[in-house]
C-alpha cells in the first residue's frame, strides 16, 4: 500500500523556462545569456586585465565541468562553485589579504544568479494545486529534486508563493544533500526522512534515468509524468504514465500493491541434463 508520494520538480511541478516568454516580452535576454553577461561584464570591470570574452569563455568553462560532474558524479555544485571555477580559469586567485573582497565579488554574482527565478518566476503544470490538496489527504507527501541555478531555498520560495508549501512534509535538494537523481543516496534519504519503507513509496517525474530507473532502484514505484514533456513514454519502464494531473489519484490508487516474494523450501538439488 502506498504511504508516501514524492515529485520531482522541474517539468514535473513547475514548467522549467516558462519564465523565458516573459523576460523576452520585457526585453531582457535568456537566462543563459543573462548569467554569462553579469559574470564577464563584473569580471571585465573589476579586472582590467581580462577582457570580456575571456570572462565569458571561463564562465562557460565553468558550466561544462557542472555539467559533467552533475551527469557523471551525480553531485550540483552550488553557483558560488561554478563561479569560483571561472575565477580559477582566469588565474584570478586573491592576493594576500584580499579574500574577502573576491568573495564579496563572488557573493553579490551569486545572488544575482539564484534569484533569476525567483524575480520572474516559471508557470506551473496545470492541476498541480487540485492534485496536491487530494493527495495530502491520504498520503505524506515530499520533493526530490536536482538544483541547478535555483537552491532549494528558491523552490521553497516558489512553492510557497504558489500555495504549495503547505502540502510538503520533507525536501530533498541536491544542493542540501550532496548528491543529485539518480543517486540512490537521494531516495534513501527520502525514505528516511519521510519513515516509510521504498516498497511503499511512488516518486513522479518527467525523466526516465532520474525518476523512473532512481527510485526503481531502490524498491520504490515511479510514475513517468508527461502532462509538461513527454521524453519517450513509449519506451518508459515506470510502472505508470500520468498525462495530466486530473489522473493522478486513480493512478496511485491502481497501482499493485507489493508482494515480496514467496520462497518454497528446497529438499533437493534439480538434475540437469
Amino acid at each position: 500500500m502506498i504511504e508516501a508520494v514524492t515529485f520531482d520538480f522541474w517539468d514535473t511541478i513547475a514548467i522549467d523556462d516558462s519564465d523565458e516568454p516573459k523576460r523576452a516580452a520585457m526585453g531582457l535576454p535568456s537566462k543563459a545569456e543573462s548569467r554569462i553577461q553579469l559574470f564577464a561584464a563584473r569580471v571585465a570591470k573589476n579586472h582590467p586585465n581580462v577582457s570580456y570574452e575571456q570572462a565569458a569563455a571561463a564562465y562557460q568553462h565553468a558550466n561544462r565541468n557542472f555539467s559533467d560532474e552533475w551527469h557523471t558524479q551525480h553531485r550540483t555544485p552550488g553557483v558560488a562553485s561554478r563561479l569560483y571555477d571561472a575565477y580559477d580559469f582566469l588565474g584570478l586567485r586573491p592576493e594576500p589579504g584580499k579574500f574577502a573582497e573576491l568573495m564579496r565579488e563572488v557573493d553579490e554574482l551569486v545572488r544575482e544568479i539564484e534569484d533569476m527565478e525567483v524575480r520572474i518566476p516559471p508557470d506551473f503544470a496545470p492541476g498541480i494545486h487540485n492534485a496536491l490538496e487530494l493527495l495530502g489527504q491520504q498520503y505524506k507527501l515530499g520533493i526530490i529534486s536536482d538544483t541547478i541555478h535555483t537552491t532549494g531555498r528558491g523552490l521553497r520560495y516558489l512553492l510557497q508563493h504558489q500555495g504549495l508549501l503547505q502540502y510538503f512534509r520533507y525536501f530533498i535538494f541536491s544542493d542540501e544533500v550532496g548528491a543529485s537523481k539518480p543517486d540512490a543516496k537521494v531516495f534513501r534519504q527520502a525514505a528516511l526522512g519521510m519513515q516509510t519503507a521504498p516498497s511503499e513509496m511512488v516518486h513522479i517525474g518527467d525523466r526516465e534515468s532520474n525518476d523512473i530507473a532512481g527510485p526503481q532502484a531502490i524498491g520504490m514505484k515511479a510514475i513517468l509524468f508527461t502532462g509538461i514533456k513527454d521524453r519517450g513514454s513509449e519506451k518508459s519502464r515506470a510502472n505508470a504514465i500520468c498525462r495530466t494531473y486530473a489522473d493522478l489519484p486513480d493512478i496511485i490508487r491502481r497501482l499493485p500493491v507489493y508482494a515480496p516474494p514467496v520462497f518454497q523450501p528446497i529438499d533437493r538439488y534439480p538434475t540437469f541434463l
